[in-house]
C-alpha cells in the first residue's frame, strides 16, 4: 500500500516549501560531474510537482539557486541556467496541461538575459491556471529578501506613504517577495542536512520541518508523502498548550 492512502486528505498543507539538496553529492557518489546530478534533479521536480498537484497542494516553493549559488564554479553556475533555460521551455506545455501557475521570487536581474526571457514568458502563459502555484525560488536568499523589505519600508515612509506607527506584521509581510503566498507550514530539506540555509527565514516562523536524508535526485512521490504524514502525525500549538488546542 502505497503512503499516499494513509494521508489525510482533510488535513494537507497549504504551502510546502522544499530545499532541494544533494545533486552535487548524487553525481560525485557514481563517479560524475555536478552537473549530472542538477541534470537527475529536474525529474525529481517533475516528480514531487505532479504528487502535490496530485493531492490538492494549493502552494510548492522550490529552492532552486540561491544568491550564495553564485559563488560556485562558474562552469557549475553556466550549466546551472542553461539547465534551467531549457527545463522551463520544455515544461511549460505540462505546466499547462496540468492546470500549474508557475512564480518566482528572487533577484531575477541578477539572472542572465535569457533565463530572464524564459522565465517571464513562462509565468505569462500559465498565469490563467487556477491549479497548484509552483513558486520557484531563484537567486533568492532571505536576507536578501528581508534586506530589500526595509529599504522599501524606509523609503515609504520618508515618502509620508507609509506611517512607522502603522507597521506591524501584516505590512511587512507585503514588502515580502511571498506576499502573495500564505506561509508554508511544512518545510522539507533532503539530503541529510539540518539547517534552512538562509531560506524563508521570516516566512517559516511556525512551520514544521522535515529533515530526509534522502539525496534530491531520489527523492520521490513516496518521499513526499512520508513527510506529510510527518506533519500530519504533529500537533501544532502556535504558542499555546496542548489542552487549549484540543479544545
Amino acid at each position: 500500500m502505497s503512503q499516499k492512502d494513509k494521508i489525510n486528505i482533510q488535513q494537507l498543507p497549504k504551502h510546502i516549501a522544499i530545499i532541494m539538496d544533494g545533486n552535487g553529492r548524487w553525481a560525485k557518489e557514481k563517479g560524475e560531474d555536478r552537473l549530472f546530478g542538477h541534470l537527475h534533479g529536474v525529474e525529481s521536480v517533475r516528480n514531487i510537482v505532479e504528487g502535490a498537484a496530485e493531492l490538492g497542494i494549493q502552494y510548492l516553493t522550490l529552492y532552486a539557486f540561491s544568491t550564495e549559488n553564485w559563488d560556485r564554479p562558474a562552469y557549475e553556475v553556466t550549466g546551472l541556467m542553461e539547465l534551467l533555460v531549457e527545463t522551463i521551455r520544455k515544461e511549460v506545455p505540462t505546466l499547462n496541461k496540468n492546470n500549474i501557475r508557475l512564480h518566482v521570487i528572487g533577484d531575477i536581474n541578477m539572472l542572465p538575459e535569457s533565463a530572464r526571457k524564459e522565465l517571464d514568458e513562462a509565468i505569462q502563459e500559465t498565469s490563467k491556471n487556477s491549479g497548484l502555484n509552483l513558486i520557484m525560488a531563484l537567486s533568492y536568499s532571505s536576507r536578501w529578501e528581508i534586506n530589500t523589505a526595509i529599504k522599501n519600508i524606509a523609503e515609504d515612509v520618508k515618502a509620508n506613504k507609509l506611517q512607522p506607527e502603522a507597521i506591524n506584521q501584516q505590512v511587512i509581510q507585503q514588502y515580502l517577495c511571498t506576499a502573495e503566498f500564505p506561509d508554508p507550514e511544512l518545510m522539507i530539506r533532503t539530503s541529510g542536512e539540518y539547517r534552512i540555509s538562509n531560506f524563508l527565514l521570516y516566512q517559516l516562523a511556525y512551520a514544521e520541518l522535515h529533515f530526509t536524508n534522502t539525496l534530491w535526485p531520489d527523492f520521490r512521490k513516496e518521499n513526499l508523502y512520508e513527510a506529510i504524514l510527518d506533519y500530519q502525525s504533529r500537533e501544532r500549538r502556535f504558542g499555546k498548550t496542548s489542552e487549549q488546542v484540543k479544545s
